[in-house]
């Protein structure tokens, strides 16, 4: 027993600290997922020993204390923290508890939606006016943020009913989340990168950093949003089910995310609603890390009632994490396409979002340097859908004495020739055109699938073609015979017939798929068709001068000067010419409709469209004759929005930019 009391107090400290760090400090030592593997380690003892919960123990409240910085404010209602589920084992485990203890009241009928990974608030109003606004602290009491709350442009100072459904109440206790889009995150911690300010470790990070400003103008700056998921205390009579109450708060002026909240009848569907969100994660435009299930009838929810820490009527499935602590065994520099150098990090092994991590990109030495990252570090690792992991922070409070600086090498490490660093430029490069590193980097861009989509010529079978000196660039592909195929080790003939066929086939593609699969500098796929669609002619393309490609809405002078450059260069244009040579040509591109009603407007899209991809979306635009950007100015035509539609909807309506939903943007084009 004296071992257990020992390692419960051990729990406790461990928990009070990171509780500290992650909601005082902001800056968080460990990942989400291993925060919530300690807590789970104390309830699991909690629960067989009960008689040694102490009431000061993490589990018995929320939270950290509220900062001294902030006047305090007391919840009428306790802000409680929901109970975690892992497994669709889990969630079953629910509904039967939900099930035992309403008895024959019980009917399936819960309500599902994402998790936002921000930071909790309640905003009170007062006869339809904002009153005040607190964090959620300790549950019990919170830190007054109202200041900050009111430069958030999505949080209404004032209720006004937008539909006559719901009136205000006298009172009405809002709880929600604010939270950071994944882009305003990125561009806020770019900014601070080249202040040499501390990066935030994520959004949710970012978010509880800024509201925890002294001053509301530094709150202001920042691109906060938000969105209700529940209320406190309310005056007067209210709607019967909590789907209906998010519809008459949104009635309000207060924002719901009400495309995503689902009513589901079935206990399997909602395991399988709960995996859908899961798997398209990363179609929102900010972070989510679980999805909540609640019992949808309020009446049910006051008799299910609550316990000492989450309401027995809800529950959180947690989602396999996006960032997770590990450490870097070394520092390698690998060199792209392009000859760009790139520093990465050779990792002890982890799992995130279900997928073992070792390599995590590092970007350049200017960002190690800011980041203050070392050989040897304990860093946190983030990964987001298929990018590429990328080393967030380190965690300089894990440091031994052991860790080394890093810094770039002279030479190029594949082929030792002297690097390069160009005005204007952090990134370091290779000069060399012939750079071994440069050409199997380019082979695997071109026959990649949004290049020339080669179907199985992988990584193994281009490393081969080129060390066996095969192949010396992308032209000598349409040069091969079953005889060179067969000389490569590992590949049967049935393989080797199939990836003639797949190269044959790859002769017959799009202008936008080609010029993509060149690999130019700053020309991606989006850029690739705007190009396309504009030129229609691969020699007009390659003539054209500056002033001819900055006309072209979203093409700057730096993608201009990089298009220039590689059409100038010899070995570019004797590559292009041998492609032609080999039987590469291009379906015919429909013509813009310039007689369209959206000839020569220009077009941005936002949010996720249900019936098509954005990208379908732009060619459709791009064929009636109409223009794209990637952001909005007050030139901007049309915004299509979507579901989940972003900071781009709220500049749209400032600018009185004509907004589209995705069924009248279909209406338009006709579709």
């Amino acid at each position: 027993m004296k071992e257990i009391i020992k390692e419960l107090e051990e729990l406790r400290e461990i928990i009070r600290y990171h509780n500290h760090r992650y909601h005082v400090l902001d800056d968080p030592e460990i990942s989400d997922a291993e925060y919530d593997k300690i807590f789970q380690r104390l309830l699991s003892i909690e629960g067989k020993y009960p008689h040694l919960i102490t009431p000061n123990s993490p589990s018995q409240r929320v939270g950290a204390r509220p900062q001294n910085n902030f006047t305090q404010v007391r919840h009428r209602r306790p802000m409680l923290s929901l109970e975690n589920a892992f497994t669709s084992e889990d969630i079953k485990n629910f509904d039967n508890r939900v099930k035992k203890l309403l008895g024959k009241e019980y009917q399936c009928n819960y309500v599902v939606e994402p998790k936002i990974d921000g930071v909790a608030v309640e905003i009170v109003y007062e006869r339809g006016e904002l009153k005040i606004a607190s964090t959620r602290g300790d549950s019990e009491v919170g830190e007054n943020i109202t200041a900050n709350i009111k430069t958030i442009l999505t949080i209404p100072l004032k209720l006004f009913p937008l539909e006559n459904q719901y009136p205000v109440p006298d009172l009405l206790e809002i709880r929600g989340e604010v939270y950071m889009e994944r882009e305003s995150f990125k561009l806020l911690n770019e900014d601070r990168l080249t202040r040499g300010l501390p990066l935030f470790a994520n959004p949710r990070n970012a978010a509880s950093g800024s509201l925890r400003q002294l001053d509301p103008k530094v709150t202001a700056r920042r691109p906060l949003n938000f969105f209700c998921y529940g209320t406190g205390d309310i005056s007067g009579q209210t709607p019967e089910t909590y789907k209906k109450l998010m519809s008459a708060i949104q009635s309000l002026g207060i924002r719901v995310n009400r495309p995503h909240i689902r009513k589901i009848l079935n206990i399997d569907e909602i395991i399988e609603y709960c995996g859908y969100i899961e798997e398209n994660r990363m179609d929102l435009p900010y972070e989510i890390d679980g999805a909540v299930i609640k019992v949808n009838l309020l009446a049910h929810q006051e008799k299910l009632g609550q316990k000492s820490r989450s309401p027995r009527w809800a529950v959180a499935y947690k989602f396999k994490p996006t960032q997770e602590t590990s450490k870097i065994i070394k520092i390698e520099v690998q060199v792209g396409r392009t000859g760009a150098l790139t520093p990465v990090a050779h990792l002890e092994p982890v799992e995130i979002s279900g997928v073992t991590v070792s390599r995590a990109t590092l970007h350049n030495q200017e960002e190690i340097e800011k980041k203050d990252i070392h050989e040897g570090d304990t860093v946190i690792v983030q990964r987001a859908g298929d990018v590429i992991p990328e080393v967030v922070k380190a965690i300089a409070t894990k440091r031994t004495g052991m860790e080394k600086r890093f810094a770039m090498p002279s030479e190029c490490p594949a082929c030792g020739t002297a690097v390069e660093k160009r005005a204007g430029e952090v990134i370091i490069r290779c000069p060399d055109p012939e750079c071994p590193a440069q050409a199997r980097q380019s082979l695997k861009h071109f026959v990649s699938k949004g290049g020339m989509n080669i179907e199985g010529m992988g990584d193994k079978i281009s490393s081969q073609l080129l060390e066996k000196g095969l192949v010396k660039n992308s032209a000598d592909l349409y040069s091969l015979t079953l005889d060179h195929l067969l000389r490569l080790d590992k590949i049967e003939q049935k393989s080797a017939e199939n990836l003639l066929k797949a190269i044959e086939a790859s002769k017959t593609t799009t202008l936008s798929k080609f010029i993509y699969s060149l690999g130019i500098r700053h020309v991606g796929e989006h850029v690739a068709d705007l190009l396309a669609g504009h030129f229609k002619d691969l020699d007009r393309l390659r003539q054209a001068d500056r002033e001819g490609l900055v006309s072209i809405n979203a093409i700057g002078p730096q993608i201009a000067e990089s298009l220039i450059s590689y059409f100038q260069d010899d070995s570019s244009q004797s590559n292009i010419s041998l492609l032609i040579k080999a039987g590469i040509r291009f379906e015919e591109v429909r013509p813009a409709d310039t007689s369209s009603p959206i000839s020569g407007k220009s077009f941005a899209i936002t949010g996720t469209l249900s019936s098509m991809k954005r990208s379908e979306a732009q060619k459709i635009i791009l064929q009636n004759g109409g223009s794209l950007t990637s952001s909005i100015s007050r030139s901007t035509d049309y915004l299509v929005a979507g579901e989940s539609a972003g900071s781009k909807l709220r500049k749209a309506q400032e600018f009185g930019i004509l907004v589209l939903s995705e069924d009248a943007f279909l209406n338009l084009m006709g579709v």
